[in-house]
């Protein structure tokens, strides 16, 4: 039977959420016929697998708030430790489960408590944790990725990015994307995504005076 809460508002469509299901949708695709070998590969979130971070993903499309406050006080406000029950319920027995049970969640509209911005994001830069080290590359839409540059130019919730680029130009080749003032980072939008971020690997897809400073950032939390 279908959760009527995980499936509540589908047909709305409003604000991000049709990108974020796009987006959803096209993961699904490019990951159809993994190997089990490749489903195993390190992801560029090197504690997770591309499986585990797309259990990840799933898990992120199937809590709202209230279950998502009900997983903190259980672990007792261990954040990581709550990534990691939650993606243990969606990881599934076999990487073909992992598949389906993310397929489900694809359309969902229920968050935890995040701008839906942060949402769409999430699966971009998660979705390239996991395209990247398989060797499968994604012509995003550039208003799509200009959406995301410009919200995490300005926040550093769950994951720092304005202050990982604090005193740095970065300035897209690619779209009209633009911020800063600084030592100048230049590139795809997308590589700078996921630089500020905190993925070093796209640093070598960046040019400018400000790279190795972006890039000696990668470690902020």
């Amino acid at each position: 039977m279908t959760d009527p809460e995980l499936t509540a508002d589908r047909s709305r469509g409003a604000g991000p959420w049709p990108l974020i299901h796009a987006e959803r949708t096209a993961l699904a695709a490019d990951l159809a016929d993994l190997t089990d070998e490749q489903w195993a590969t390190s992801s560029l979130c090197t504690e997770f697998t591309v499986r585990e971070v797309l259990a990840h993903l799933t898990a992120g499309a199937s809590l709202n708030s209230l279950r998502w406050l009900a997983g903190v006080l259980r672990c007792r406000f261990d954040f990581d430790k709550q990534v990691a029950m939650r993606l243990a319920e969606q990881l599934g027995a076999t990487p073909a489960e992992t598949l389906e049970r993310f397929r489900r969640a694809a359309l969902n509209t229920i968050k935890p408590p995040l701008p839906a911005v942060a949402i769409l994001g999430e699966t971009i830069v998660h979705g390239e944790d996991i395209r990247r080290p398989l060797g499968i590359s994604r012509e995003y839409p550039i208003e799509v990725v200009t959406l995301v540059a410009e919200y995490y130019r300005g926040s550093d919730l769950v994951v720092v990015a304005k202050g990982r680029i604090d005193g740095l130009t970065l300035a897209a080749d690619d779209g009209p994307f633009t911020t800063g003032s600084g030592p100048l980072v230049s590139g795809t939008t997308l590589a700078l995504v996921m630089a500020m971020t905190g993925r070093s690997t796209y640093c070598d897809d960046l040019e400018g005076d400000g790279v190795e400073l972006l890039r000696g950032r990668s470690g902020m939390a």
